[in-house]
């Protein structure tokens, strides 16, 4: 005897209209290889492109706060720095305010890179921004970052526990 439960078909369909995870997940894949195509000749990942852009400021940052406006962890963050610095594009030098922390910075080859890479940004966000509905874009990134804000604790319907 089979202690299988069945979940019906219409609800396989009914998760797969309407989970906002699920068109999230979709959307960020047709959107990574979009730019990953386009920002290949400057050699340069959609990913990659957004941690140069995030590390340009007029003072080196910590790790933690690039970490945080990627929504990635200091350890996905430390992977993903490494190609860059092999490349000598990015240099992690210790923070003399805290020896325990480092700060990160774009090389004079990493600001080129990313100089070369931001009119090919610039004209593939433009494309994609024309194909959207008048004014869709913007919405739909306020919509994204709204969601971004959010935490488990905030989502988490009362009285029950996700974990």
């Amino acid at each position: 005897m089979s202690n299988s439960v069945e979940i019906p078909f219409s609800t396989t369909l009914l998760v797969r209209d309407t989970c906002l995870c699920l068109h999230a997940q979709r959307a960020a894949r047709a959107l990574a290889r979009l730019f990953d195509d386009a920002l290949r000749p400057a050699g340069l990942t959609n990913g990659q492109f957004s941690l140069m852009m995030s590390l340009n400021r007029p003072e080196p940052p910590p790790m933690g706060p690039v970490a945080s406006l990627l929504a990635m962890d200091q350890t996905t963050l430390t992977a993903a720095l490494k190609p860059l610095q092999r490349k000598g594009w990015v240099s992690v030098m210790e923070n003399p305010k805290d020896r325990r922390g480092r700060l990160l910075a774009l090389t004079g080859e990493g600001k080129a890179v990313l100089a070369t890479a931001l009119p090919i940004w610039k004209e593939t966000h433009a494309a994609l921004d024309q194909k959207l509905p008048d004014g869709s874009s913007a919405r739909l990134r306020q919509d994204l970052q709204t969601v971004s804000g959010m935490t488990d604790e905030t989502l988490k319907p009362a009285g029950r526990r996700l974990r």
